[in-house]
Protein backbone atom coordinates (compact mmCIF):
# COMPACT_ATOMS: atom_id res chain seq x y z
CA UNK A 1 0.00 0.00 0.00
CA UNK A 2 1.52 3.39 -0.94
CA UNK A 3 2.27 5.93 1.75
CA UNK A 4 0.02 8.96 1.96
CA UNK A 5 1.37 11.65 -0.32
CA UNK A 6 2.64 9.18 -2.91
CA UNK A 7 0.25 9.03 -5.89
CA UNK A 8 -0.44 5.58 -7.27
CA UNK A 9 -0.64 6.98 -10.81
CA UNK A 10 1.20 9.98 -12.20
CA UNK A 11 -1.09 12.96 -11.75
CA UNK A 12 -0.84 16.49 -13.05
CA UNK A 13 0.18 18.91 -10.34
CA UNK A 14 -2.60 21.46 -10.41
CA UNK A 15 -1.91 23.65 -7.44
CA UNK A 16 -4.08 26.43 -8.81
CA UNK A 17 -7.84 26.19 -9.02
CA UNK A 18 -9.38 27.85 -12.04
CA UNK A 19 -12.31 29.78 -10.71
CA UNK A 20 -13.26 30.93 -7.26
CA UNK A 21 -11.25 29.07 -4.63
CA UNK A 22 -13.67 27.46 -2.18
CA UNK A 23 -13.00 28.51 1.40
CA UNK A 24 -14.50 25.31 2.77
CA UNK A 25 -14.08 21.78 1.44
CA UNK A 26 -15.79 18.63 2.68
CA UNK A 27 -14.91 15.07 3.61
CA UNK A 28 -17.54 12.38 4.16
CA UNK A 29 -16.26 9.92 6.73
CA UNK A 30 -17.65 6.93 8.63
CA UNK A 31 -18.06 7.97 12.27
CA UNK A 32 -15.80 5.25 13.79
CA UNK A 33 -12.95 6.21 11.45
CA UNK A 34 -13.31 9.89 12.34
CA UNK A 35 -13.40 9.16 16.09
CA UNK A 36 -10.14 7.25 15.63
CA UNK A 37 -8.64 10.33 13.94
CA UNK A 38 -9.76 12.52 16.82
CA UNK A 39 -7.96 10.22 19.26
CA UNK A 40 -4.84 10.26 17.06
CA UNK A 41 -4.93 14.03 16.57
CA UNK A 42 -4.96 13.83 12.77
CA UNK A 43 -6.74 12.07 9.91
CA UNK A 44 -4.52 9.97 7.67
CA UNK A 45 -7.36 8.99 5.35
CA UNK A 46 -9.95 6.33 4.68
CA UNK A 47 -8.87 3.09 2.98
CA UNK A 48 -9.60 4.56 -0.48
CA UNK A 49 -7.47 7.62 0.36
CA UNK A 50 -4.56 5.48 1.51
CA UNK A 51 -4.82 3.38 -1.66
CA UNK A 52 -4.87 6.47 -3.91
CA UNK A 53 -2.10 8.31 -2.06
CA UNK A 54 -4.15 11.40 -1.14
CA UNK A 55 -7.23 12.36 0.86
CA UNK A 56 -10.32 12.89 -1.29
CA UNK A 57 -12.42 16.01 -0.63
CA UNK A 58 -15.35 17.67 -2.37
CA UNK A 59 -16.47 21.26 -2.76
CA UNK A 60 -19.95 22.34 -1.67
CA UNK A 61 -21.13 21.91 -5.27
CA UNK A 62 -19.73 18.35 -5.42
CA UNK A 63 -20.33 16.80 -2.00
CA UNK A 64 -23.95 15.71 -2.51
CA UNK A 65 -22.94 13.91 -5.71
CA UNK A 66 -20.07 12.29 -3.85
CA UNK A 67 -22.47 11.03 -1.18
CA UNK A 68 -24.85 9.62 -3.79
CA UNK A 69 -22.07 7.92 -5.77
CA UNK A 70 -19.81 6.56 -3.02
CA UNK A 71 -21.92 6.44 0.16
CA UNK A 72 -25.46 5.63 -1.03
CA UNK A 73 -27.58 4.21 1.77
CA UNK A 74 -24.75 4.26 4.33
CA UNK A 75 -25.61 5.37 7.85
CA UNK A 76 -23.35 6.63 10.63
CA UNK A 77 -21.48 9.09 8.43
CA UNK A 78 -20.08 12.47 9.36
CA UNK A 79 -19.59 15.54 7.21
CA UNK A 80 -16.24 17.13 7.98
CA UNK A 81 -15.96 20.81 6.98
CA UNK A 82 -12.36 21.91 6.43
CA UNK A 83 -10.71 25.29 5.95
CA UNK A 84 -9.10 24.90 2.52
CA UNK A 85 -6.71 27.82 2.97
CA UNK A 86 -5.27 26.21 6.09
CA UNK A 87 -4.03 23.21 4.08
CA UNK A 88 -1.38 25.06 2.09
CA UNK A 89 0.43 23.66 -0.93
CA UNK A 90 -0.48 20.07 -0.04
CA UNK A 91 -4.01 20.75 -1.34
CA UNK A 92 -4.38 20.38 -5.10
CA UNK A 93 -7.39 20.59 -7.39
CA UNK A 94 -7.20 17.75 -9.90
CA UNK A 95 -9.51 16.36 -12.60
CA UNK A 96 -11.78 13.57 -11.45
CA UNK A 97 -15.43 12.67 -11.99
CA UNK A 98 -16.50 14.09 -15.37
CA UNK A 99 -13.32 16.16 -15.62
CA UNK A 100 -14.35 18.39 -12.69
CA UNK A 101 -11.55 19.59 -10.44
CA UNK A 102 -11.75 17.98 -7.01
CA UNK A 103 -9.66 18.91 -3.96
CA UNK A 104 -7.05 16.32 -3.02
CA UNK A 105 -4.82 16.60 0.03
CA UNK A 106 -1.35 15.10 -0.27
CA UNK A 107 -0.70 15.11 3.48
CA UNK A 108 -2.50 14.03 6.62
CA UNK A 109 -5.38 16.27 7.64
CA UNK A 110 -4.41 18.16 10.76
CA UNK A 111 -7.47 18.61 12.96
CA UNK A 112 -6.66 22.31 13.43
CA UNK A 113 -8.00 22.84 9.86
CA UNK A 114 -11.39 21.30 10.73
CA UNK A 115 -14.18 23.83 11.04
CA UNK A 116 -17.12 21.55 11.87
CA UNK A 117 -18.01 17.88 12.29
CA UNK A 118 -21.70 17.16 11.69
CA UNK A 119 -23.89 14.10 11.42
CA UNK A 120 -24.88 13.16 7.87
CA UNK A 121 -28.13 11.26 8.47
CA UNK A 122 -30.23 9.36 5.98
CA UNK A 123 -33.59 10.85 5.15
CA UNK A 124 -36.79 8.86 4.68
CA UNK A 125 -36.00 8.58 0.97
CA UNK A 126 -32.63 6.92 1.73
CA UNK A 127 -30.62 9.96 0.62
CA UNK A 128 -28.31 11.86 2.95
CA UNK A 129 -29.66 15.02 4.54
CA UNK A 130 -27.03 17.77 4.37
CA UNK A 131 -26.70 20.72 6.70
CA UNK A 132 -26.32 24.16 5.10
CA UNK A 133 -23.03 24.24 3.18
CA UNK A 134 -20.57 27.11 2.80
CA UNK A 135 -20.82 28.11 -0.85
CA UNK A 136 -18.54 30.61 -2.59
Amino acid sequence: MPKLGTPVFPRPALSAYSGIMPETIYKICPEPLWRQAERAGRFDGAPVDLADGFIHFSTAAQVEGTAAKHFAGQAYLLLISVDAAGLGASLRYEPSRGGALFPHLYAPLELTAVLRVEDLPLGPDGRHVFPPLDRP
